[in-house]
């Protein structure tokens, strides 16, 4: 078998090459919208125009959309997870996972802040909005948040479901990922490019998260964790205090 710490090293070398494969395609949209890509340009614009069409005159649709930006936004994120990090702090041997949880979550609104504020890219503007938002527009926080949110969630709590529960949480997690990103172009308030952005710069913060995790494991001498199976496989099974 081979030894430890070259297992650590391939998985290491695997989570490095995960970074870099996410982070790619961020740098790619960044440069084609900060390049005024025609093609992009185009996509955007009209992606924007045909979603703005079918929220102007549904009311319910457009009302719908912006409860669910307030549901996966920062003021229900922040009270969210201070929650989760204070309760893994509660539990015995889990301080790290809820040191990651707060890191993970802060560290990524804070990193959507500063690339909106080195992007300055200006919000979509419409003749009739149905809304509207303050800031930047390149990436998306609630994207990048959205992803963010639901990979801290399933990457805690994936070691207590089991099963069907298991399948149905990334199965909505799926779906509210997807659901976000449709409501913030259909609410004229972002491009399908900030969306994208988003994603993928939440997912690419989530990969580096998850690297700087396994080196704290290794530090303490444990295996590095299958995010697949969340990142304390123990949490099922460990006594609080």
């Amino acid at each position: 078998m081979p030894r430890p710490d070259a297992r650590f090293g391939a998985r290491a070398a695997f989570a490095a090459v995960a970074i870099v494969l996410v982070a790619v395609p961020f740098g790619l949209l960044l440069f084609l919208v900060e390049d005024s890509w025609s093609p992009l340009l185009r996509l955007d614009g009209g992606v924007r125009d045909d979603l703005h069409d079918v929220a102007v005159g549904n009311d319910g649709l457009v009302s719908a959309l912006k409860v669910l930006s307030v549901i996966c936004s920062a003021i229900v994120y922040f009270p969210l997870f201070a929650a989760v990090a204070a309760w893994l702090a509660w539990r015995r041997d889990l301080p790290r996972l809820a040191a990651f949880v707060v890191v993970t979550v802060a560290g990524s609104a804070l990193l959507n802040l500063l690339v909106k504020l080195a992007v300055d890219r200006a919000r979509p503007v419409l003749d009739d909005p149905v809304a509207h938002a303050s800031g930047m527009s390149f990436p998306s926080g609630h994207a990048q948040g959205v992803i963010v949110a639901v990979s801290v969630l399933l990457l805690v709590f994936l070691p207590l479901l089991h099963g069907a529960w298991r399948a149905a949480a990334v199965a909505l997690a799926v779906v509210l990922v997807i659901a976000v990103g449709f409501a913030r172009v259909t609410l004229g308030v972002h491009f399908v490019s900030d969306v994208l952005a988003g994603y993928v710069l939440g997912a690419a913060w989530v990969a580096a998260m998850i690297a700087v995790f396994n080196a704290w494991r290794r530090e303490r001498g444990r295996a590095p964790a299958e995010p697949a199976r969340g990142l304390e496989p123990q949490l099922a099974s460990s006594r609080t205090r």
